[in-house]
C-alpha cells in the first residue's frame, strides 16, 4: 500500500504544538497576573523571552497560528466601518434613584412584585465607560460588541483583542468546566491617571483633549484602525453575563461574578451582598465617601438581585430591569452660562483663557470660575460669551468647562476675543508655529513675575520658607521686587514698615532668602523656569555642563547629545540662554553670590556595571522604591535616566500599571525589564539597594 501523502498538520512535531500550547497559558497567566492582580510572577524579560518564542514558532508554522494567540493582539488592518451586531438578549440600560428614600422605594416594589419579605441584593460600582459584551465560543473569543441602543450594536471585535486584560482564550482551572457559548458583558474604561496622562501627551502634540475618561475610553474603542486603540490604555472589568448555552448557568449574579473570576476575566471591584435595605445604603454612602478617591470614574452605585431567577422573573419595564436600579452620586457637572472670558499669565508668559461662569452649586462648592485651556479648546468647544455650558469639577480639580450647549442660543452670544496684547502688561502676544498656547514674551511682565517668584521660592527649586504666594505677590505689586535677582537686594527696612511684618518675621524670611544661595546648581536651574526644563531635565543639564558658563556657551547639538534631550528642549533650553535679558539675570544671580556651579566631585574610578553609561526610563508604580530613590540609585550606578521612550533608550523599567512608555517601548523593540532586574542590576553596579530604600522612607 503507498504511503499516504504528508499533510499540513504532519509537518508540525508534537512537541512543537504541544509547547505553543504551554506557551500561550503562561502568556495568559502572566498577563492576568500583571493587568488584573498587579501581582507579577515573572519579570518583564522572563515575558518577553517567552512572547518572542511563541512569535517565532508561529513564524516556523504559520498553520499553528489562532486568532486566540497572544501574538495576534495587534496587527488587523484599519476597517472602513463597524458592522453591526444583533444581541441575543438586549444589554438593557437601568432606572436611575437619587437618595435614601428612593433606594426604599425601589426596593419595597422588589418585595411586593416577588412576593417575598426577605431578598439578598448584590451593590458594586457603576464604571463610567463604555459597555461591551464579549462572545466566547468553546472558551474562544470570537466577537466583541458595544451596547449600541441595547438590540444593536458595534462589532469591534478587532479592538477589544488589543485590551491586554480581556482573555483571547478561557483556561479553566482544573475541575471548572466552561460553557459552550458564553456571553461577558462590561465596561471598558480608562483609569484616571492614564486619561490625564493621555491628555497632557496629546495636548504637547497639540491634538484636541478628550473631555473625560468615559469619552477618551469611548473614542478609542471606536477606532477604525485596532493599532490606535491599542496604544491607549484601555482597561475591562465585567458585571454581568449574558448568553449561556453547554452547562447550568450560575443561581446568582455573585455566582456569576466569581465564576468569571476564576476564568481570569476581570471582574467589578469590591461587589457586596446586602440582605436588607439599610445595608444597601451604608454599601452606596461608602461608596459615595470614596468617590473622589478612586482610581477609576464611578458615577454611582449599581445595587441588583442577588437570585437570577428572581431577577428574571420580575421582568422589565420600558428598557429597564425592574430587578436593578443605580444609585446615582450627585452631578460631578452641572449647566450654566458663561458671561466673560479673561486671560491669566503665567511665568512663562503662557495665556490661559478662563470662563467666568453664573455662580453654580456643583459638588457642595459653588463654582464661578472655569479653565479653557487655550484657544484652541476655545474654538473646538465652539465657545461663544453667553453660551449655556457643561461644567466639570472633580475632587480639587480645576473646574473647566467640558461641552457648550448651542441649542440655548437666542441671538445675544458674542464671539470670545483673542488677545493680541498681554492683558497685563499690554505687550504684543505670540504664538509659536505648531503650538497651541499663546504668550507674552516681556519677561518683566508683573504677571509673570509674580509667578515666576512662587516658582522661584517653591519647595523643589530654592526653597524658600515662608515666601509664599500672598508675600510675592504683595512684594511684586509694591515694587519691592522688579525682577527675580532684586529678591536678594530687597530694602528690609522698608518690609520692616508693613502691617504684619514684625521683627522676627522679617529676621525669619531674610535668612531664608540668603540660605537660597547656596542650593544645588541643579535646583537653581529648576528655579529659573526654563520652558520644557522641569527637575529631571535641570539635574541633567547640571550633571553634564557642571556650570552655568559651560550650559550658556552650549550648542543645540551639545545640548542634544544630553540623554532624553529632544529638539524642543534643546532648542527652548539655548533659545533662553541667548537672550540677552536673560544673561544680564544669571550676571546678576552671580554677583549676588548665587550658587552656579555643581561642587567639583572627587576624582572616582569609572562606573562600572550593567546600568553605566545606559539610557534608562522608568514607567509604572514601584514596590520596594520611589520613582525619586530609583532615579537617584541609577544615576549613582552610572544611568541616564530620561522621562521618553527612543531608539536610544536601553532599557525600560516598568513597574505594575505601566502606561504608554511601555507600550512605546513595544512598538520600537526596547528592552523591558521588571522591578526585580531593576533591583538585581542595583546590587551587580555596587548598590546598596535596601538600605537607600529604608533610610529614606
Amino acid at each position: 500500500m503507498a504511503d499516504r501523502p504528508p499533510t499540513v498538520q504532519d509537518r508540525v512535531p508534537p512537541e512543537v504544538r504541544a509547547r505553543v500550547e504551554e506557551l500561550r497559558r503562561l502568556i495568559h497567566r502572566y498577563n492576568y497576573e500583571y493587568y488584573v492582580l498587579n501581582a507579577p510572577t515573572v519579570s518583564d524579560a522572563e515575558y518577553d523571552a517567552l512572547m518572542l518564542e511563541l512569535r517565532r514558532l508561529e513564524e516556523q508554522y504559520p498553520e499553528l497560528i489562532t486568532p486566540d494567540s497572544p501574538t495576534q493582539r495587534v496587527g488587523a488592518p484599519p476597517a472602513e466601518g463597524f458592522a453591526t451586531v444583533q444581541h441575543e438578549i438586549p444589554m438593557l440600560s437601568l432606572g436611575n434613584v437619587f437618595s435614601d428614600a428612593e433606594i426604599r422605594a425601589w426596593a419595597e416594589r422588589v418585595y411586593r412584585l416577588s412576593g417575598r419579605h426577605e431578598v439578598e441584593f448584590v451593590t458594586e460600582p457603576k464604571l463610567d465607560g463604555l459597555a461591551v459584551s464579549l462572545l466566547y465560543r468553546d472558551g474562544v473569543l470570537v466577537r466583541g460588541a458595544t451596547r449600541g441602543d441595547g438590540y444593536t450594536g458595534e462589532d469591534v471585535t478587532n479592538n477589544v483583542r488589543t485590551i491586554r486584560m480581556i482573555p483571547l482564550r478561557l483556561y479553566p482551572p482544573e475541575g471548572v468546566q466552561i460553557p459552550r457559548i458564553l456571553e461577558v458583558r462590561g465596561e471598558v474604561y480608562m483609569k484616571i491617571r492614564d486619561f490625564e496622562k493621555l491628555n497632557r501627551e496629546r495636548g504637547e502634540q497639540g491634538l484636541p483633549l478628550f473631555a473625560n475618561p468615559r469619552n477618551a475610553a469611548a473614542g478609542s474603542l471606536r477606532q477604525l484602525d485596532p493599532n490606535v486603540t491599542a496604544s491607549r490604555p484601555l482597561r475591562f472589568a465585567a458585571w454581568d453575563i449574558g448568553l449561556w448555552e453547554g452547562t447550568e448557568p450560575p443561581a446568582t449574579h455573585v455566582q456569576a461574578l466569581d465564576f468569571l473570576r476564576q476564568l481570569q476575566i476581570p471582574v467589578v471591584p469590591d461587589y457586596r451582598v446586602c440582605r436588607t435595605v439599610d445595608e444597601v445604603i451604608e454599601e452606596c454612602h461608602r461608596w459615595q465617601e470614596r468617590r473622589d478617591q478612586l482610581e477609576f470614574e464611578a458615577d454611582g452605585v449599581v445595587i441588583k438581585v442577588n437570585d437570577r431567577a428572581l431577577y428574571q422573573a420580575l421582568g422589565v419595564v420600558g428598557r429597564e430591569p425592574r430587578g436593578a436600579t443605580a444609585y446615582k452620586f450627585p452631578a460631578h457637572e452641572k449647566t450654566t452660562i458663561v458671561r466673560d472670558v479673561i486671560w491669566s499669565v503665567g511665568r512663562t508668559g503662557k495665556l490661559t483663557p478662563v470662563a467666568i461662569l453664573e455662580p453654580v452649586e456643583i459638588g457642595g462648592v459653588i463654582v464661578e470660575r472655569a479653565t479653557l485651556h487655550n484657544e484652541e479648546e476655545i474654538k473646538r468647544l465652539g465657545l461663544l460669551i453667553g453660551d449655556a455650558v457643561v461644567v466639570q469639577r472633580r475632587g480639587d480639580v480645576i473646574p473647566k468647562v467640558v461641552a457648550t450647549i448651542p441649542q440655548r442660543r437666542d441671538g445675544d452670544e458674542r464671539p470670545v476675543d483673542i488677545p493680541q496684547h498681554c492683558p497685563v502688561c499690554s505687550a504684543h502676544t505670540i504664538r509659536l508655529e505648531g503650538e497651541v498656547d499663546r504668550y507674552c514674551p516681556n519677561p518683566n511682565c508683573p504677571a509673570r513675575l509674580k509667578a515666576s517668584l512662587r516658582h522661584f521660592a517653591s519647595r523643589n527649586a530654592m526653597d524658600i520658607e515662608g515666601l509664599g504666594e500672598k508675600i510675592s505677590d504683595l512684594f511684586v505689586d509694591l515694587g519691592i521686587v522688579r525682577s527675580l535677582p532684586d529678591l536678594y537686594e530687597i530694602d528690609w527696612q522698608r518690609v520692616l514698615q508693613l502691617e504684619g511684618f514684625g521683627p522676627k518675621k522679617v529676621e525669619n524670611l531674610q535668612k531664608a532668602i540668603e540660605a537660597s544661595k547656596n542650593r544645588p546648581f541643579a535646583r537653581f536651574l529648576f528655579a529659573l523656569g526654563i520652558r520644557h526644563v522641569g527637575e529631571r531635565n535641570a539635574q541633567l543639564l547640571a550633571d553634564h555642563f557642571r556650570s552655568i558658563d559651560r550650559l550658556m556657551a552650549a550648542t543645540i547639538d551639545e545640548l542634544l547629545q544630553i540623554p532624553g534631550f529632544g529638539p524642543a528642549v534643546a532648542q527652548s533650553v539655548y533659545e533662553f540662554f541667548r537672550e540677552p535679558k536673560n544673561r544680564e539675570m544669571i550676571e546678576r544671580f552671580r554677583k549676588l553670590g548665587v550658587r552656579m556651579a555643581e561642587e567639583e566631585a572627587p576624582a572616582a574610578m569609572p562606573v562600572q556595571g550593567p546600568l553605566a553609561g545606559k539610557t534608562v526610563v522608568l514607567t509604572g508604580r514601584l514596590e520596594s522604591l520611589t520613582r525619586s530613590q530609583a532615579e537617584e540609585l541609577l544615576r549613582r550606578a552610572g544611568a541616564h535616566v530620561t522621562d521618553s521612550v527612543s531608539r536610544k533608550t536601553d532599557f525600560v523599567f516598568a513597574g505594575a500599571d505601566p502606561g504608554s512608555k511601555y507600550v512605546r517601548a513595544q512598538q520600537l523593540g526596547v528592552p523591558i525589564l521588571g522591578e526585580e532586574d531593576l533591583l538585581r542590576m542595583l546590587r551587580e553596579s555596587g548598590i546598596e539597594v535596601e538600605t537607600a530604600a529604608r533610610s529614606e522612607r
